[in-house]
């Protein structure tokens, strides 16, 4: 079966008993992958994850389909030089992933962030069996304006990137508030 067949694997949700009829992946994260991979992404008719729950969704599916520079291109601009795309690939190719469970999204923390929790799940060999596990995760999401394209997207704030920035400075978002009052706050720095 091709991949344009097949639910998409944000669809796909270990925990949910309902039967709810899930898209394609040509119907759901496929458009957006291919606008940011095939660099479309200034293309204003073009898929856009609109909220920080779609985001999340596509990028559990890059995940998924091993799409390390997907990952990449939807982290913040000032965090995306220091991700190691090597370690995201193969992060990706071992793991075993099962489905994903959108807890909660807060789509609205103050200004210009929002948070979702979810649940990714994956499966570990435990003997001859294979145990399902779920990473359990809060992630943060700021909402960037780009003023040269009239544009406006959604980034992942990667906890694990350490940044050199004081709170005082100005936020690596480019939101021209300092760190502290903006993704300080979401990063812990």
């Amino acid at each position: 079966m091709s991949i344009s067949l097949q639910t998409c694997p944000c669809q796909t949700n270990p925990a949910s008993d309902t039967s709810i009829a899930a898209l394609s992946y040509q119907q759901c994260c496929q458009p957006y992958h291919d606008r940011i991979l095939n660099n479309e992404a200034d293309k204003i008719d073009g898929a856009r994850p609109d909220t920080a729950e779609r985001l999340m969704r596509t990028r559990y599916s890059a995940f998924v389909l091993i799409k390390p520079a997907y990952i990449v291109k939807t982290t913040l601009p000032a965090q995306q030089s220091l991700l190691d795309i090597k370690a995201i690939e193969n992060w990706a190719t071992e793991t075993n992933w099962a489905g994903l469970e959108i807890v909660t999204h807060m789509p609205k923390l103050g200004k210009r962030h929002a948070q979702v929790e979810f649940k990714a799940y994956f499966n570990m060999p435990d003997g001859k069996e294979q145990k399902q596990q779920a990473h359990h995760e809060l992630s943060a999401f700021v909402k960037v304006t780009d003023e040269t394209h009239n544009d406006v997207r959604w980034y992942f704030l990667d906890p694990t990137v350490s940044i050199s920035v004081t709170q005082k400075q100005p936020c690596i978002c480019g939101s021209g508030e300092k760190f502290k009052r903006c993704c300080g706050g979401f990063l812990g720095n």
